[in-house]
């Protein structure tokens, strides 16, 4: 025998109700059906006993607009003249006792808690009448007959006993029927032992009543039918990767339960636990799948957090004092006082000095606590032995729950330290000895972030999510982009990670969307936007996991850098400027990005996608020592000194390399070595020497006066230097040699003592044949590194060193290192 409880969406509606009707028709055995009252009923019927109590004449069209729409559900349900007559005049004379009641509730203005509960009731006994005419074989039963209360404290509690032995009574015959049979029955109502009158279990009831009777009989599963699949990994609605539970275990649930997740009502969990009878959670409005399984022991569970769950609007009240150190019965009257006043407390953290406990309340309840404890205690703040109540809302408390943290070493570890690397600070925080849940509390602005990096970090998330916001769609931008595009699936199947770009924006344009932007037509989406606002949705969107990738060369994007860092942003760039800048500037971006937990990466700001810096800074993490950098670093330079010809004078060279998209727009900013100089001083700071810009000697290869002027004037002038560099030329040609603009780092022998320990230059050099230098080709890169342990032999990187796909090849690896994290 089963027994199946119908929730207030699985009754609210006629497409509901019918697949509750088809639900409970396939069952091949006894069954006992428990259904609440129509979906949001119970809310209405209170509301208008309210406007009746104040005298407000709307309480009667509230009344007409209830049994409406009861009547409407029978019309549509039943054809049948006859089954529809007989059900229309019983909720008639159901809701002409309603109304009498209302009425007299109108005329004398009171409300009593017996008036109240008679009035709640009419909700769970009109839906169980459609429900029972509506089901094959329905048969309707009285709760009341059955569930009994008895008054304890003023409240309302199960007389558990006596209601055991009554439902055994009514249900004598269920366990030997032969045939299909099905019992209905109202949820959530009572009778009291002592005086008859009715009563209710309280809100969730109808999941209470359902098992209280799969207990008292015995049932070989309990299953509740709600509008959701099961019990979900976390809240769909803040998680969009949030996915159904196969299986829970009674305590695991109850936690759940406690803390947020709607399911299943509470003290459900606990008549059936007691008999190991199952809890199978279903969607009533997808009855295919397979649910939620709640029982005694999983097997083969390996996951040790099954789920997140939180509790928005939380206040966060602390008693301190230093009386309160070694002082028994201090917290005895704190929960004393807050129960005596209805108050519930859902945490508790308390620091082993003893000398203040911290609460958590509702924001609701938060300013009743605070005046009860403040009265509890007013002697001892009187004399200073205790400090006035200190009240703290507008916060979240958070859950993690599974069985297995206890066999688990280091969750709460890795939950501090995402929570820390992800800028979300813990206020306070609980777990108790079972070691089942870890509880805290955070900003409640903070809630969705904690929420996603919690369920993305501890494998509860089907794949891992970078949330991307990419600055700058021209060459580099727009390449990363569809690489990104044409990558995005490979990545789901085969490492579990999702790249979600939630942010794009241009100099003036940008779209955000923290669902994630549709990169096949992302130029068509983009509005109208500027730095300020860029940094405003960056920081403003508050997501989990986000990087920064900025692909422009902007120095007002990268000023954005500070913040970002500051927001636990990690940020990739493309853009040299940042940590070419000032050494005190670059220092601060490092440093914040350390304290923070993040990523301030910038490869592909030396050679493009060459792994340069990495292999650097691998170096000096194993305790090498960089002695000394060459490098030709500039691929539009080397483009322009293998071109230049007997047939191609340097000018053609120059303005090829413009055509072919080597050099900048204005090609004097390759050519003034600007471009070169900041790499060498980024080589350099990487190596672990403090150095700027103006640090490094410049032998240049043209004279100063072209850097000046026009553009116009610039390509009008630069013919006239094509002699000189030709004769040159020549005779490079007659020592078979080849030029090369080479940067250079060499550390000075002997200066450990000294300020500078090492000098910087770049300089037109000529090169033979027996020089590494020598054969690079095109526009490629090549860097030669001297170290301590690489000192005869040193270590060379040589490959394309310019062009938008391999610098946006570079970007994307940066992204993926911080995926591997």
């Amino acid at each position: 025998m089963k027994v199946l409880k119908f929730g207030g969406t699985s009754v609210g509606s006629i497409e509901s109700i019918l697949s509750l009707k088809r639900i409970v028709e396939a069952e091949k055995t006894p069954v006992i059906v428990v259904v609440s009252a129509l979906g949001g009923i119970t809310d209405k019927l209170i509301a208008t006993s309210r406007l009746a109590l104040q005298g407000d004449e709307q309480w009667k069209h509230e009344f007409e607009a209830m049994r409406l729409r009861h009547l409407d559900m029978i019309d549509t349900l039943f054809k049948e003249q006859n089954k529809n007559q007989q059900l229309t005049d019983t909720i008639n004379s159901l809701f002409d006792e309603l109304k009498s009641i209302y009425y007299g509730v109108f005329l004398i203005h009171d409300l009593s808690p017996k008036t109240e509960a008679a009035i709640v009731s009419y909700g769970e006994r009109l839906s169980s009448h459609i429900v029972a005419a509506l089901i094959r074989g329905g048969k309707r039963m009285n709760s009341r007959d059955f569930i009994r209360t008895v008054k304890k404290q003023g409240k309302h509690v199960l007389d558990a006993e006596l209601t055991n032995q009554l439902v055994k009574e009514a249900f004598q015959c269920a366990a030997t029927l032969s045939q299909p049979t099905v019992a209905v029955v109202p949820g959530f109502i009572a009778r009291d032992r002592d005086t008859n009158e009715t009563t209710n279990l309280g809100r969730g009831g109808s999941d209470y009543t359902a098992a209280i009777i799969a207990a008292a009989l015995d049932a070989e599963v309990l299953e509740i039918w709600t509008d959701v699949d099961g019990f979900m990994t976390a809240d769909p609605r803040v998680i969009k990767t949030a996915y159904t539970i196969n299986e829970l275990s009674y305590v695991e649930a109850m936690e759940l339960c406690n803390f947020g997740a709607k399911v299943v009502y509470p003290p459900t969990i606990y008549p059936v636990c007691v008999k190991n009878i199952p809890i199978r959670v279903k969607n009533t409005f997808n009855p295919e799948h397979p649910g939620t399984m709640i029982k005694q022991k999983i097997e083969n569970d390996s996951k040790p957090i099954k789920g997140i769950s939180s509790i928005s609007g939380t206040t966060l009240i602390t008693v301190t004092g230093l009386s309160m150190v070694g002082v028994i019965g201090v917290n005895r009257r704190i929960f004393s006082t807050l129960a005596q006043n209805g108050i519930s407390v859902f945490m508790v953290s308390q620091a082993s000095s003893e000398n203040s406990t911290s609460i958590g309340v509702r924001d609701e309840d938060a300013n009743q606590a605070v005046d009860v404890l403040n009265q509890e205690f007013a002697k001892e703040i009187e004399t200073g032995a205790m400090f006035p109540m200190h009240a703290e809302s507008g916060l979240a408390t958070i859950a993690i729950v599974g069985e297995n943290m206890k066999h688990t070493p280091g969750i709460a570890g890795k939950l501090f330290g995402t929570l820390g690397r992800s800028g979300i600070s813990v206020i306070a925080c609980a777990q108790g000895a079972s070691e089942t849940n870890i509880s805290f509390v955070v900003d409640g602005k903070y809630l969705r972030k904690s929420l996603n990096v919690l369920h993305d970090s501890f494998f509860l998330s089907e794949y891992k999510v970078l949330n991307l916001f990419i600055c700058g769609i021209g060459t580099v931008g727009g390449n990363l982009i569809e690489q990104i595009r044409s990558q995005y699936e490979t990545l789901k199947e085969t490492r579990q990670l999702k790249l979600n770009v939630v942010g794009i924006a241009s100099s003036k344009k940008a779209i955000f969307n923290r669902d994630g932007i549709d990169l096949s037509n992302y130029r068509e989406q983009l509005q109208d936007s500027n730095i300020a606002n860029l940094k405003n949705e960056v920081i403003g969107m508050n997501i989990f996991n986000s990087v920064f990738v900025d692909c422009t060369a902007s120095e007002q994007v990268a000023s954005l850098y500070q913040d970002f860092l500051d927001h636990n942003i990690s940020v990739v760039t493309a853009n040299k400027i940042a940590a070419s800048s000032a050494y005190d500037n670059y220092a601060k971006l490092k440093q914040t990005a350390m304290k923070r937990g993040v990523k301030f990466l910038f490869e592909t700001n030396v050679g493009a996608g060459l792994p340069i810096i990495g292999t650097i800074n691998d170096l000096l993490n194993s305790g090498d020592k960089i002695l000394r950098i060459e490098a030709v670093l500039s691929g539009t330079l080397n483009f322009i000194f293998n071109t230049i010809s007997k047939e191609i004078p340097f000018s053609e060279t120059v303005r090829l390399a413009k055509e072919k998209g080597y050099s900048e727009p204005d090609p004097r900013i390759d050519l003034c070595g600007k471009d070169v100089i900041r790499k060498l001083v980024i080589l350099t700071r990487e190596a672990g020497y403090k150095v700027e810009q103006e640090d490094v000697e410049k032998h240049l290869f043209m004279p100063d006066a072209f850097f000046e002027g026009s553009l116009d004037d610039f390509w009008k002038n630069l013919p006239s230097l094509d002699t000189d560099f030709e004769v040159r030329r020549q005779e490079l040609d007659k020592e078979q040699k080849r030029w090369r603009f080479v940067a250079k780092m060499e550390t000075i022998p002997g200066s450990e003592n000294n300020e500078k320990t090492f000098s910087a230059s770049v300089s037109l050099e000529a090169v033979g044949p027996r020089h590494p230098f020598y054969g690079l080709e095109g526009s490629n890169n090549i860097v030669l590194l001297t170290t301590e342990r690489y000192k005869e032999y040193p270590m060379l990187i040589q490959g394309y060193g310019a062009g938008a796909g391999v610098t946006a090849a570079g970007v994307f690896a940066n992204i993926m290192s911080i995926a591997n994290i």
